[in-house]
């Protein structure tokens, strides 16, 4: 006991420790902990057969908790709507991707059918983790490149779910393979029966109930066991756990709940793929990684390759070089996934241990690469291309007594269609990409950037411009403004909305020449009207 409390002590302190590295670095978490995994495991010598049992039994939860998330962010709707770009150019992908890799895996290096098939799927598959966090986290999400880049990995984590079915079926002995299709058809169409009616009743009422309550821990308790009950539902029936955990957060998606289902299970699924990361790294053969570094390094260039140019000309059939591009580099690694797939072929007998762990080193290796890929994608796309998606890099301006509107929400919009009915030259800055987009169909003049920052001031030609419109909410990003412009120029017009006497206040040490009072201004056109209307 004492000695498994000391190993747990050791690998909470050094997977905070090298995280907390990592992300200096900007490399993902899930690099940590399969490090911490690999560095525990060969400190302190971890027999698989019985330290790791249980470990891995725990792990396996971490992939079911994800499913259930990424069923979460998938409600029926969503899925009609992206049907387009998720079934044909997810499916382009995966299919692609699979039969190019099979047919090297099965002639080039003469590998059995059943290991090139599992391979093939695994390598096929992206990180969902990394990317997806990395589009969130850039505002990335919402240009084209970044929709096309989410809906491929939509379907990719929909695919997971058959590719860990078709792995569980090989491994079946004694069965033809009709008798194991009609089984499967019959188990799925019970489980998808039961879970979108009476499952779904009796989620709705549970969470319900605990709301009602006003007790957190109930809630919790209740979001707990519809997990867990839907994934042994699912394992019962021949399916992975998986599989019901998805199915789940769909029909949770759909209701009231779903936001708070998320943030609550957030801390949960983060420590339980952190535990499934870990287990992956106690797998890891250093003394073997060293041995075989040039042929690793070999085969992950070339899955890198092959996923890359595959992406790309999928995404170049109906888009522009540089979202096809864009796309490729974001999309090229092997993802988290095939983690999974390569566990459970391992665990079935159809995959040598040399060979998985040789595979799980090259994923390994591809997603440590991965985040300083998609942090300068940019930079990397550059050489063949540019445009103004990257935020902050403004081509210079060619105008002279133009308006600058900084922000485009509400008010920003309402101004921008005021100035084109007078026929007055303006220009949009935001830094919320979605806005800049919306701008752009519009057909104004936008671009994507911080105004406090002096390139950005110089491309807009602020010198040369009649005002500057500064219509944020966000007081400490309005002074942060209006300060740099003031330094550039002390003489520019600034004119900005306030909406209180405490944000002017705070803004008097700034030489502003107008303010607009929000709410003032609203109630003088209100009595304005009130008193038209009585006389």
């Amino acid at each position: 006991m004492e000695n498994t409390l000391f190993i747990l002590f050791v690998s909470l302190a050094l997977a905070t420790v090298l995280n907390l590295v990592l992300k200096k670095l900007s490399v993902s978490h899930i690099i940590g902990y399969i490090l911490t995994g690999t560095i525990v495991a060969t400190l302190f010598n971890l027999d698989e057969k019985s330290t790791l049992h249980t470990l891995e039994l725990v792990a396996e939860f971490g992939i079911v908790f994800l499913m259930f998330t990424i069923g979460l962010e998938m409600p029926l709707e969503k899925i009609k709507r992206m049907k387009k770009l998720l079934f044909a150019n997810g499916f382009f992908q995966v299919s692609i991707s699979a039969l190019i890799i099979f047919a090297i895996t099965k002639f080039a290096f003469g590998l059995d059918t059943t290991s090139s098939l599992v391979i093939a799927l695994a390598f096929s598959l992206s990180s969902t983790a990394i990317v997806l966090s990395y589009l969130k986290q850039s505002k990335d999400i919402y240009t084209p490149y970044g929709e096309k880049s989410t809906a491929i990995l939509v379907f990719q984590d929909l695919a997971v779910i058959p590719i860990l079915l078709l792995i569980t079926f090989l491994s079946t002995n004694g069965s033809s393979i009709e008798i194991i299709l009609l089984k499967t058809f019959i188990s799925a169409l019970l489980i998808i029966l039961f879970m979108f009616t009476i499952g779904k009743k009796l989620m709705g009422y549970l969470l319900q109930l605990s709301t009602n309550t006003k007790i957190e821990e109930l809630f919790l308790a209740s979001v707990l066991s519809i997990v867990l009950g839907a994934s042994l539902l699912a394992h019962e029936l021949g399916f992975t756990y998986s599989l019901g955990a998805f199915i789940a957060g769909m029909i949770i998606a759909e209701t009231k709940y779903h936001i708070k289902v998320e943030s609550d299970i957030a801390s949960y699924k983060d420590l339980l793929l952190g535990t499934f990361f870990f287990s992956i790294g106690t797998k890891i053969n250093i003394s073997y990684f060293i041995e075989n570094i040039l042929y690793i390094l070999a085969v992950l260039i070339l899955v890198m390759a092959i996923k890359g140019i595959v992406i790309y000309y999928i995404i170049k059939m109906d888009s522009n070089k540089s979202d096809s591009i864009k796309s490729g580099l974001a999309l090229c690694q092997i993802g988290e996934f095939s983690f999974a797939v390569f566990a459970l072929a391992a665990s079935n007998g159809l995959l040598e241990e040399d060979l998985s762990n040789f595979l799980i080193l090259v994923t390994v290796l591809s997603m440590i690469i991965t985040p300083f890929i998609v942090n300068n994608i940019y930079k990397l796309s550059s050489f063949v291309i540019t445009e103004f998606y990257e935020s902050d890099k403004i081509a210079p301006i060619n105008k002279n007594n133009h308006i600058v509107i900084c922000g485009y929400e509400t008010l920003g919009r309402i101004i921008a269609r005021d100035l084109e009915k007078e026929y007055r030259e303006f220009v949009i800055i935001s830094d919320n990409l979605k806005h800049v987009l919306l701008a752009r169909k519009k057909g104004y003049m936008a671009y994507f950037g911080h105004l406090e920052k002096v390139p950005v001031i110089e491309s807009l030609q602020i010198e040369n411009a009649s005002s500057v419109i500064i219509t944020l909410s966000n007081l400490t990003k309005k002074a942060l403004i209006c300060e740099a412009l003031l330094k550039y120029d002390e003489d520019v017009n600034l004119i900005v909305k306030i909406d209180s006497i405490r944000e002017k206040k705070y803004l008097k040490n700034l030489s502003i020449r107008n303010f607009i009072h929000a709410q003032q201004e609203t109630a003088n056109l209100i009595v304005k009207k009130s008193l038209e209307i009585t006389i």
